[in-house]
């Protein structure tokens, strides 16, 4: 396959991924691995974990860096470019028609539409720990290691406890898992040069130092859009839902947007596809009044808050790729890819089970999805359709959605 039909690949791959995944950063992650690795192969599961490992560490949007990386490992830079276009764009455009007025979510149909795509990423992710465990956790050493992560992340809500949970998985790595580290797994074949990377790494530096200097000096509202959401995009760890609040605290942002338009968009985005950081997009267009200039506002600020993340990412991927070279490196790894699944386990019993099973209805959906994934091993874009229009017909008929 040629390169500009790899990058066409990459695009209607992830465009489906930004238009099906809903349920937040890690259900994002479980179904990158139902798409484009149980089904496209782009990379075995021991290097995907390897990659979500990585991007954990890093700040920024975790699963829109690793989306961001499988486009360059199978199409390049033009394909990197790609994934993360067609996966940003349409929960963008979603939350831009919604500051405009010309989408909703209220009512029944409504509500019952995202009882069923919530019940759906309850079934996603289920499915892909379930797969993960069975090629990452194989003995008991690396099960316990899987099962300790996961009560680290109970135990530790948010970023803190999936990266303790990572350095637990990479130190347990090396002190037990000498002997079952796959040797022969293959590394990461994402090419970076040495020289692209600490460019990246120069150039996020020195946007974060220059911006707040050129907004104090020009005044000017545009340099200060691209400063207060490169900030807030370089100080989040782990998932989108911590730059919800940073977000918030910006003063650029909370002098341009009412609390009562923030708050609408903060609970439009958690209804929306896609990464939670296009919630930057909602508003940079609202912080400017007309529609043109409202649309360059969130053009400025979703680009603004997602490329800190990506240019850290670059630069950690060449070093990355010669650290893991060593046989105590592969060991760590080993020991980090258990983790991954415990954190993907934790995170599947809280948040993503609490959120979207919330009555019997919703447990139904759940589990008619997971068995189309498992048993009938149906495409994840399916299942997604047959679980909204599961809840759209309970909300058609006005079924109790809840426990009560």
């Amino acid at each position: 396959m040629h390169r500009e039909e790899r990058v066409g690949e990459v695009f209607r791959a992830f465009l489906k991924l930004g238009v099906t995944s809903f349920g937040g950063p890690v259900a994002h992650l479980g179904y990158f691995r139902e798409e484009l690795i149980a089904r496209r192969k782009w990379a075995s599961e021991s290097q995907y974990a390897e990659l979500v490992a990585l991007c954990q560490f890093l700040p920024g949007p975790a699963s829109s860096q690793v989306g961001f990386a499988l486009g360059l490992l199978r199409a390049g830079w033009l394909g990197a470019l790609a994934a993360w276009t067609a996966f940003t764009l349409p929960s963008a455009l979603l939350l831009v028609l919604f500051a405009i007025g010309a989408v909703g979510l209220d009512g029944p149909l409504g509500h019952g539409l995202l009882v069923g795509l919530k019940a759906v990423a309850v079934a996603v992710v289920a499915h892909a720990v379930w797969g993960m465990a069975r090629t990452l956790t194989p003995d008991l050493r690396r099960l316990l290691i899987g099962l300790f992560a996961a009560a680290l992340c109970l135990l530790l809500p948010g970023n803190v406890g999936q990266i303790a949970a990572i350095v637990a998985g990479l130190i347990a790595g090396v002190l037990w898992c000498g002997g079952v580290a796959d040797e022969s797994s293959e590394p990461l074949a994402i090419r970076v040069s040495r020289r692209v990377g600490i460019s990246a790494l120069l150039l996020c530096v020195l946007m974060l130092a220059a911006l707040p200097i050129l907004v104090r000096v020009t005044q000017n509202s545009w340099i200060g859009i691209a400063d207060a959401f490169s900030r807030a995009g370089a100080l989040v760890f782990g998932g989108g839902h911590v730059v919800l609040p940073l977000l918030q605290a910006e003063p650029a942002v909370s002098g341009g947007v009412t609390h009562e338009q923030f708050l609408a968009g903060y609970g439009a985005v958690q209804a929306v596809p896609g990464p939670l950081f296009t919630f930057a997009a909602y508003l940079g267009f609202e912080m400017e009044s007309g529609l043109a200039a409202g649309i360059l506002g969130a053009l400025l600020a979703l680009v603004s808050v997602f490329l800190p993340g990506m240019l850290l990412l670059v630069a950690a991927l060449p070093f990355w790729s010669r650290l893991r070279a060593s046989a105590g490196a592969r060991s760590a790894l080993a020991g980090a890819g258990a983790a991954v699944v415990g954190i993907l386990a934790a995170a599947l019993c809280t948040p993503v089970i609490t959120s979207g099973i919330t009555g019997i209805v919703p447990l139904l959906i759940a589990l008619a999805c997971l068995a189309m994934l498992l048993v009938w091993k149906l495409p994840a874009w399916l299942v997604v359709i047959g679980g909204a229009c599961a809840g759209l017909v309970a909300g058609l008929l006005g079924i109790p959605v809840g426990w009560v």
